[in-house]
């Protein structure tokens, strides 16, 4: 039998969305939850009598730790073309190296699970096969592979494109071996030169709801990237789990997405990061500013409709790094108008609910003791996140 630990917070916010619990002790033994409860008297920590005592972090605020539902770890987040150029042709022994360093920037930030969105030529679900830690108790990841786009359509970058001799469904079949989930693309980029401009659906209702049948059956869920209101309608008229980015989708299809209990995952970072990126170039920049401005009003918007939103940074777009840009996800949650205890749900919860992960995104009582102890009150989140005291993984400090 492991070791019991006790731990004194200032503050807990355990994933579930509720408010914030003032002045709790939490017991774990073998890596799990024993008990949450309030301490009646957290100055008098040394004379509870308890063996082992708890550890004081009655200064520091507890929360889950987080998880990104969409990442691409196959590229950095540099916006220097001559380095991106070379991570997309890069072969598996020089991307590997890098895989592990940017796994190890999302533990540096509490981040213990991601879902990847695919790279052309598969790095990630190679290196997963033959690199990582099979069960490791540190850090889960899931990969589709690569996605899958139409021909001739946006996708080069993380994908491949549907065989000629095959149709979208029997693209996902040939696609299923050892892969997570399945990522289809059913639209193109957000324009930087013709703001709001759209681009029409990849693949039809038909095709993309086989699709997710076929995905089904092999109890997989589909991610589908799409912006505009056709190609998001088309993926939520089709069962898709969850849109990724859905930007410009309209207030219909996130109505929609809220009776369904479809996830939307925003990643409105990503104009963030090439407005303040390209900013040499004043259209461009302009352009993605107000694509990011009009994101924020749809976040708005999904929170008073009750869409279930589940944060993923899209780490390797341009200027989006791994690891801390989920916490600047984060802020543009809470500046949405979201509270502190809401956007922590969407990164822990949320996240582990469209994963599929049971034991992690909540703390209560026989849950994974997955932490993150963050210096200072709530009001200093998610900026204080950037310097974390300490991340416990399965009961145990990261740095054991």
């Amino acid at each position: 039998m492991g070791i019991e630990r006790k731990i004194l917070a200032g503050w807990l916010i355990d994933g579930s969305g509720e408010q914030v619990r003032k002045d709790v002790l939490i017991c774990f033994k073998d890596g799990y939850i024993k008990s949450i409860e309030t301490s009646k008297d957290p100055n008098a920590y040394k004379s509870y009598g308890l063996n082992p005592k708890p550890k004081n972090y009655s200064n520091a605020t507890v929360i889950p730790c987080l998880i990104d539902s969409h990442v691409h770890l196959a590229m950095s987040g540099s916006v220097d073309p001559k380095i991106r150029q070379f991570q997309l042709k890069a072969d598996d022994n020089d991307i590997r190296g890098e895989i592990s360093n940017r796994i190890r920037n999302h533990l540096l930030h509490g981040i213990i699970a991601v879902r990847d969105g695919g790279d052309k030529k598969g790095h990630v679900l190679r290196y997963k096969r033959d690199c990582f830690i099979k069960n490791t108790d540190s850090f889960n990841l899931q990969t589709p592979g690569s996605a899958i786009y139409r021909k001739g359509r946006y996708g080069s970058l993380i994908g491949k494109p549907v065989s000629e001799k095959r149709n979208l469904a029997e693209e996902v079949t040939a696609h299923e071996k050892s892969i997570d989930h399945v990522k289809i693309i059913n639209s193109g980029l957000n324009s930087l030169r013709d703001y709001g401009k759209r681009t029409l659906p990849q693949f039809s209702e038909y095709e993309l709801t086989e699709a997710v049948k076929a995905a089904k059956r092999f109890g997989l869920k589909t991610m589908a990237h799409a912006n505009g209101e056709t190609p998001v309608k088309i993926a939520v008229d089709s069962g898709c789990h969850s849109v990724e980015h859905g930007f410009f989708m309209g207030y219909e299809n996130l109505q929609k997405m809220a009776e369904k209990k479809i996830y939307w995952v925003p990643t409105a970072i990503t104009m963030k990061a090439y407005s303040e990126s390209c900013q040499n170039i004043k259209t461009e920049s302009e352009i993605a500013k107000k694509n990011f401005d009009h994101q924020l009003e749809q976040i708005t918007m999904a929170k008073d409709l009750g869409v279930p939103v589940a944060l993923g940074s899209d780490a390797g777009s341009p200027g989006v790094d791994h690891g801390k840009a989920l916490i600047e996800e984060m802020k543009i949650m809470v500046s949405s108008g979201y509270s502190i205890e809401e956007a922590i749900r969407c990164a822990t919860f949320n996240n582990a609910d469209l994963l599929g992960l049971k034991e992690i995104g909540l703390l209560e009582k026989g849950k994974q003791a997955s932490f993150i102890i963050a210096n200072g009150n709530p009001s200093d989140l998610p900026g204080s996140l950037q310097n974390i005291e300490k991340v416990y993984i399965k009961g145990k400090p990261m740095n054991d």
